[in-house]
């Protein structure tokens, strides 16, 4: 854990002080302004784009990653799977698959799946070179309770949450340039998630045990994401997410059917901090690559978490 905090924060100083030294490399001058369309982007790590497809178009980005917590190894792997359906308006899907390494209990017997979460995005705005307003988009997921989460063998064989989850987002995107003339092109995304009730039967991912019956109300969720893209070179890309969440408390009430007393849980209200520093490579305006580290900071019932990640990201 101390060595995976050690390089998140080495690769985010190295971030900081490789666009300082890009920033004093060439003087101030137009004639050394970055044309958009020299830029090649792949994304931060966290932050979704504001932009939408052109109609037709397809974007797969598919992200292989190890959620790193005290005793625990989360390793899995979710893609976003988009289409163009019209200029302004793009649809999709995010599979997922996970495995649960535990190191002071039994292991995921087995690959799972996680939810399904579709999605569809309208475009409001499109950024226009030297306009002041960003691309601005409204995004909308679903998630569906279509993955184990409760009557498990083991609790690390739980991949879902078994509600049905609305995430509605408003995601925003501009451009600055530097004093050097490169781009750093600035995401903010902010979004609010709300659950329905979970019905569960015994050992469930809310913490219950074997003959509990009852349910869970996931409180609702609040994110903020604010994230950089500077861009060295056409090609190389030096990225950073800074990240704040908070959900509300999520009681458990219902009964052991063994014996027919009362049992309520309560995870109580949290909220975290975290960063992504990430370093991206682009091979054309098609394909390019991330590789990055999210660090979630300890904070009210949130438990550090290092998630060492890379992802492709194709566009046709």
């Amino acid at each position: 854990m101390r060595k995976c905090i050690a390089l998140a924060a080495l690769i985010a100083a190295s971030l900081f002080a490789a666009a300082q030294i890009a920033a004093q490399s060439l003087p101030p001058s137009p004639a050394n302004r970055q044309a958009m369309n020299d830029a090649w982007w792949t994304g931060p790590l966290l932050a979704n784009s504001a932009s939408t497809l052109p109609a037709g178009h397809i974007l797969v980005e598919p992200y292989v990653y190890d959620v790193i917590s005290p005793h625990t190894n989360g390793l899995g792997s979710r893609a976003y799977v988009l289409y163009g359906l019209f200029n302004r308006f793009t649809i999709g899907f995010i599979p997922i698959i996970g495995y649960n390494v535990i190191s002071n209990g039994p292991n995921s017997s087995l690959v799972g799946f996680g939810d399904f979460t579709p999605q569809a995005q309208f475009r409001l705005h499109q950024f226009h070179e030297g306009g002041w307003l960003p691309t601005t988009s409204i995004l909308v997921q679903q998630t569906f309770p279509t993955s184990k989460y409760d009557r498990l063998n083991r609790t690390s064989d739980g991949f879902g949450g078994g509600v049905y989850t609305t995430n509605m987002a408003l995601n925003n995107q501009t451009y600055f340039w530097m004093p050097n003339g490169r781009i750093l092109r600035v995401r903010l995304d902010i979004s609010q998630a709300f659950s329905t009730r979970a019905s569960l039967q015994d050992v469930s991912v809310y913490g219950t045990t074997t003959g509990f019956r009852g349910h869970a109300y996931p409180g609702a969720s609040f994110t903020v994401d604010l994230a950089g893209e500077y861009s060295v070179t056409r090609k190389w890309v030096l990225a950073l997410d800074a990240v704040y969440h908070q959900s509300g408390n999520t009681p458990v009430i219902g009964y052991n059917a063994t014996n027919s007393a009362p049992v309520r849980l309560d995870s109580g209200s949290s909220s975290g901090f975290g960063f992504a520093p990430a370093i991206e490579y682009n091979w054309n305006g098609s394909v390019g690559v991330i590789v990055g580290t999210r660090v979630i900071a300890p904070g009210r019932n949130t438990t550090m978490t290092v998630t060492p990640a890379i992802a492709i990201n194709f566009v046709r």
